[in-house]
């Protein structure tokens, strides 16, 4: 894989498992979008840090964030074939995927895994969730793809109600519709009691991906 972009030194990253220290220094307005991705907790997202030669550049097929720094791992101990999979000449793949502007700010957009691809679109299962969230019958939500057999994948919102409310698949597409592109609008909406979540708390997207994904077939 190869790149066009130019690597240039950037005023904010954020924290990644691959690397001894954290790539971040920003402000507090900027941990508010590195939050809404996932990527660490307030405390460690807003310390002052200086990461002098750090560089961040995006893939250009996927907009993967990639990083090289010193204290990023040289590779994975005894396992050449992940270390493959998680560096490309010496860039680490962070997973996750992102927008770089031109002043070097990043915004983490959502995790690869996560983006949706449906009719030859990506979509950010986040953006989908933050207007989802917005309406108040809406405990809470999780976005993911489902196997369509004419867009690839179909969005899908999987969605806890409120104690009490009555919101139904309509409302909330139209919602979607008010706010996002045609292709970003979920196709299906599943009500569900909870979502599946890990020790940490994060949803499991993988385990929801299984189970309607089952169903649907």
């Amino acid at each position: 894989m190869t790149t066009t972009d130019r690597p240039r030194p950037t005023r904010p990253t954020y924290p990644a498992r691959a690397a001894r220290s954290a790539f971040v220094t920003i402000a507090a307005a900027t941990a508010a979008v590195l939050l809404l991705a996932g990527c660490g907790s307030a405390e460690r997202s807003t310390r002052p840090a200086a990461a002098p030669g750090v560089e961040v550049r995006l893939d250009p097929a996927t907009d993967e964030i990639l990083v090289r720094a010193d204290q990023v791992m040289a590779g994975y101990w005894q396992d050449p074939g992940a270390s493959r999979t998680a560096l490309l000449d010496g860039w680490l793949r962070t997973g996750d995927v992102g927008r770089l502007a031109d002043d070097g700010l990043l915004t983490v957009v959502d995790r690869l895994k996560d983006v949706i691809v449906s009719g030859g679109e990506n979509v950010a299962s986040r953006e989908v969730e933050t207007v989802l969230h917005t309406h108040d019958g809406v405990a809470d939500v999780a976005v993911i793809g489902l196997p369509d057999p004419r867009w690839g994948e179909r969005v899908t919102a999987v969605v806890v109600r409120r104690d009490g409310a009555s919101v139904g698949e309509a409302e909330l597409v139209a919602l979607s519709r008010e706010h996002l592109a045609g292709y970003k609008t979920p196709r299906t909406v599943v009500f569900v009691d909870e979502l599946p979540r890990n020790a940490a708390g994060k949803v499991l997207k993988q385990q929801l991906r299984a189970e309607l994904g089952a169903a649907v077939e």
